[in-house]
């Protein structure tokens, strides 16, 4: 089985999902969208991931590889592949099917809970109560068509939704390991302007690896529902 995930910019890479693709025997590659790296053939993609980045899906000006990644990530779709969007790539799902991405009311930066919304399959049986993970944004999303809302947190209306059951999308972050959120922070402190949904720098880095060990469980239990439709799939 082949992963392939797309990031965007050099500190948003895997987290924890490195380790449960290899624990799941997966083969992974990348396309580095910064590094102007060319994207798979499809045929060579079974499950795709898409990263964050503090871009916007509507700075095609800016980067012009954006275009060309939200066609890739609707043909994936079409074709009926496994897709987790994180942050940036969740709003890059929405907006490749034609769902508008728009600044949120707020920013929302560090450990704030979100909340489920109705039920839903086993993709999101944990989400039971509310819990504390990691957000990183100022953009938010319209749902896509045929999309189920899944969570939403105090800051921000649409934190995860899901396409039948193989297409994910999270506004937050639930692959952050210690290593990743001090990548972040350093790279992106100036965002750090305090507001009721903004932690500090010394917030953000205080949380345990109880928390840390606490979404990374979470994120495995949506790969481990994504990965069962395309080892169940005809």
């Amino acid at each position: 089985m082949r992963a392939h995930y797309l990031q965007h910019v050099p500190f948003e890479g895997l987290g924890s999902i490195e380790a449960w693709l290899g624990a799941n025997g997966y083969q992974t590659s990348v396309t580095r969208l910064f590094a102007g790296e060319d994207l798979p053939r499809l045929d060579d993609v079974d499950f795709l991931i898409i990263m964050g980045g503090p871009m916007s899906v509507n700075d095609e000006k800016d980067f012009s590889w954006l275009a060309t990644e939200k066609a890739f990530v609707r043909e994936a779709i079409g074709a009926g592949k496994p897709v987790l969007g994180i942050c940036l790539g969740a709003q890059l799902i929405a907006s490749a099917l034609g769902a508008t991405v728009y600044a949120n009311a707020c920013k929302e930066i560090g450990w704030f809970p979100v909340t489920p919304v109705g039920s839903d399959s086993d993709t999101f049986s944990w989400l039971a109560n509310s819990v504390d993970v990691f957000h990183w944004h100022g953009e938010t999303f319209d749902l896509p068509p045929g999309a189920i809302h899944l969570a939403r947190s105090e800051g921000c209306e649409h934190q995860a939704f899901r396409i039948g059951d193989s297409i994910v999308g999270l506004q937050f972050h639930l692959e952050t390991t210690p290593e990743s959120a001090n990548a972040i922070v350093t790279n992106c402190r100036e965002e750090l302007s305090p507001s009721k949904y903004v932690q500090t720098e010394a917030e953000i880095l205080s949380a345990t690896g109880r928390k840390y060990q606490a979404i990374n469980a979470l994120m495995d239990q949506i790969l481990s529902s994504l990965h069962r439709t395309l080892v169940e799939s005809p």
